[in-house]
This record gives structure tokens, sequence and C-alpha cells, in this order.
């Protein structure tokens, strides 16, 4: 007879002893673990056990896991030029030293704030500095990733002007279009596309100026664009919004603001981004950090999801105090006066970001985006002279991430990957499935962990798999 779950043990699992277990059931009113899935037709329960191996020793696991682990490949072992919404930048090793303090180290939402004063003070401070980061007057203390920040600010854009339609470039992460497609949807939010320049990649002013109306809560662009080039028509594409009483909002890389313009000196009155360049490592995709800033006007920040944490001062002492003075969730006020569900955001990361932010300060950042800027471009130089290749794909100014086609090496972008992780190296994203019009193109990063000689070894790598074509 097979054994339920009930029935058996496991070292690794808490409250697995069969008398515990025997004492929860009695407690919620059943006899067998099974009687928690009666709702499951039969016909879909599995009534025999798993072929599982037998249980390992913790020596054992490790070795194995060791084994397992040892077939990666990771960024430490080999350059890899893959960006695309999670770029590979150099972490500091006092970030990991302070996120590892006891004081800090916790992925969970501080429910208890006040007490909480050191992890207030540093999301203060994570506050503050994305504020001057990106000449905005208030930032909330992080959301989930870039993808959502966005949907939040449409759905922002949409409760602050009272209308249902928000314009979008088209060219635009496909992620990122997907989830602001999910937090547009349920509100009655349309998600509108428009058009951009085929030779520049720049959003189409025509378009834009076609398809904007009176229904429209918000344009939105990014700078850098997620294939890369600059867009340098911010000021215009600003006025067009605000000429219609719709709102502006501009998503950033921050590494970009060292170099670029900050948004909010070009009219910009939601800023969104992602905050993962500033300190914390690619994880293998995540966890991510959503950047969160407006204008300082009622209407917006009582709108603003997320916490907003502020500095007090004491009644007696006249010491300094931090609170959580807004938080708009459904946790903490009327449900429906909520602006959003964001609660259990990974507070760390911010706290991460805040380190790094201030280890590098202004003169830091101008370093990093020209570094990064010189690096990238050095990149498009050596790799646009190798015979068949294009790059970049757009006439314009790029920062850290270009456009490379191979139409004229008659392989293709996944042939072309293929013989670059056989050489050692991770090539860029393949974007003709988003993009068909681009044909074999794929989106490479360069940032300040790569050096002149990986670059150059790159080159020489597809000169390499292109001549055995």
């Amino acid at each position: 007879m097979v054994k339920t779950l009930g029935e058996r043990s496991h070292p690794y699992i808490p409250n697995s002893q069969p008398e515990i277990k025997q004492e929860m059931m009695r407690e919620i009113g059943i006899k067998t673990i099974n009687e928690l899935y009666a709702d499951i037709p039969e016909k879909y329960l599995l009534n025999k056990p798993l072929n599982l191996p037998k249980a390992l020793s913790e020596f054992e696991i490790k070795r194995h896991i060791e084994t397992l682990l040892s077939k990666n490949e990771t960024c430490s072992h080999m350059p890899i030029f893959l960006g695309a919404g999670c770029w590979p930048h150099y972490v500091p090793a006092v970030v990991k030293e302070i996120m590892q303090r006891s004081e800090l180290l916790t992925s969970y939402t501080p429910y208890q704030p006040e007490i909480s004063q050191g992890m207030l003070q540093a999301l203060f401070e994570y506050q503050s500095m994305i504020c001057e980061l990106t000449a905005m007057d208030v930032a909330n203390c992080s959301m989930y990733d870039w993808a959502s920040a966005l949907g939040e600010a449409a759905r922002m854009a949409a409760r602050v002007t009272r209308k249902n339609e928000v314009l979008v470039p088209q060219i635009i992460h496909p992620e990122r279009t997907k989830t602001l497609q999910v937090y547009a949807e349920p509100a009655g939010i349309k998600v509108v596309h428009v058009a951009y320049q085929k030779e520049t990649g720049l959003i189409n002013i025509e378009d834009l100026k076609k398809k904007i109306s009176q229904k429209t809560a918000a344009v939105y662009i990014e700078n850098p664009s997620y294939l890369g080039f600059v867009e340098t028509q911010v000021e215009e594409i600003g006025e067009i919004a605000h000429d219609n009483k719709a709102l502006f909002i501009v998503g950033v890389d921050p590494t970009s603001l060292g170099v670029l313009k900050p948004p909010g000196d070009y009219g910009a009155d939601i800023v969104v981004g992602e905050a993962q360049p500033l300190g914390n490592a690619m994880n293998f995709g995540g966890p991510l950090l959503g950047i969160f800033a407006c204008r300082d006007e009622i209407g917006l920040i009582r709108q603003m999801p997320g916490r907003i944490i502020g500095l007090t001062t004491t009644v007696e002492g006249n010491r300094h105090g931090f609170c959580m003075v807004l938080q708009t969730r459904e946790q903490h006020i009327r449900r429906e006066k909520a602006t959003s569900n964001i609660c259990s955001n990974e507070a760390l990361c911010a706290v991460a970001s805040a380190v790094y932010m201030a280890l590098l300060g202004p003169e830091g950042f101008r370093e990093l985006g020209e570094t990064i800027m010189l690096k990238a471009n050095y990149a498009m130089k050596l790799l646009s002279k190798i015979e068949g290749v294009k790059t970049p794909v757009f006439n314009s100014p790029h920062f850290k991430e270009f456009t490379v086609n191979f139409d004229g090496t008659g392989l293709s972008v996944k042939e072309v990957h293929k013989r670059l992780l056989q050489r050692h190296i991770h090539g860029g994203k393949e974007v003709s499935k988003d993009f068909p019009e681009l044909g074999e193109t794929a989106l490479y990063c360069v940032t300040e962990i790569h050096s002149k000689e990986e670059i150059e070894r790159l080159a020489s790598a597809l000169k390499e798999v292109l001549a055995k074509r």
C-alpha cells in the first residue's frame, strides 16, 4: 500500500513527524492528508509512489548539488554580452558586506517599521538619491521591477487624468509590454503603440501627433530605448503630451544618468526604471528593483503606489526619526481607496542600491556612464568592420546596448550565438521574433566590466565564426 504524505517524515521538512502531523490534522478536523485534496477528481490523482531516489545525507546532497552547479558557466568564467533588462555590472564588495549585516539582511517588508529605524533610514536615503539622480521631487522606496513600475505608472496616470489611454513606443521590451497590458486591461486602459522612424529608431513624431487625443492619459518613452539608442526628441515629446493634458512618463536605465540629461530636466511627470544595475547582481534574472518617482504635486503623490519614508524629529531631544509617511496600499487604508497591492517587495535590493549610489556619488556616475558609452561604441566600431555585419542597425547615438544585424553573413542569430558559446563567449539576445522587420538581429550589451581585450576577443570570435559559414 502506498504511504500518504501524512505517514512519512523527512529530515528537511519541518513538522513532518507523524505525531505532529496527527495533532495538526485533529486540529483542523481531518483524518488523512489526502482529505485536503478531496476536491481534485480521482482521475487526476497519482495512486502510485513516485520513482524518487533514496534520501541522501547532507554531505551527499552538497556534493551532488556542487556537481550539478559545476556544469554552469557564469559571467565570472566567460565574457557575457547579454543585457536586455538584466545587465552585467560590477557590484562593489562593500555593497555585499553591508547587505549581509543582521540589521538589514531580510528580503521582507518591516511590518512594524517605526522600530526598524536603520532600515527606514536606508530606504529614506535610497529615495533621496533616486530623486537626485532623476531630478524628480518624490520617490517611493521601490517596486518589483521596471515592468511593474510601468504598469503602476499607467494606472496612476489614468486615475489622475481620468482618461483611459496610454501611448507607448513600438520599440519597447516585449515583456514590459505584456506586463503593462496585464495592469491596463482590468482598469479599462487602452495601450496604443506609436511607430518609429525606420532609419533612426526614434519615435515617429507625426504618428504620435496623429494618435494622441483627449482620451490619452499619458505618453511613455524609454531613454535609452530597449534597443539601446538614445531618444533625442524628449523635449518635443513631453510638450506634445502636456499640450494634450496628458502626463509624460519616462523609463530610464539609471546608469545612463551620469551622461544623459535626467528626466526631470525635460518635463517628465513620472519616472520609472530598473535599479538592478545599481549594486544588485544578475542572480539568474532576479530579483529586480523598480524605480518610481514623480513631481511634487498632491494629485500625483497621493496616487503613487508603494511606500514613502519620511524624516522628522522627536518631540523630546530633537533627534532625527524616520517613519512611513505614506503607503497607499490595501493593507493600510480602505481597500477601495488603495492604489496598489504591491507590498512585500525586496527592500534589501533598495538598500543595496542606496549603498551603491552613495559610493559612486555624482562624479562616479559621470565616470561610469562615460566608461560604458566609450566601451560600447568601441565594440560597435570593431564589429562594424566585420564583413556582412551591420551595427548598429539604427543611425542614432547609443549608450550601452546596440543592435547587430547578421543578414549579410548567411547565418541566423541562433547559429552565431551557438558558435560563440562553443568559444566560451555569451552573445546578445535575439530580437528577430519580437521585431521581424529587423531581420537576423541580436541585441548586444557592453558595460564597465568588459575589458578592451574581451571586446576584441568578441570581434575576433565573430570573424572566425562567420569565416566558417
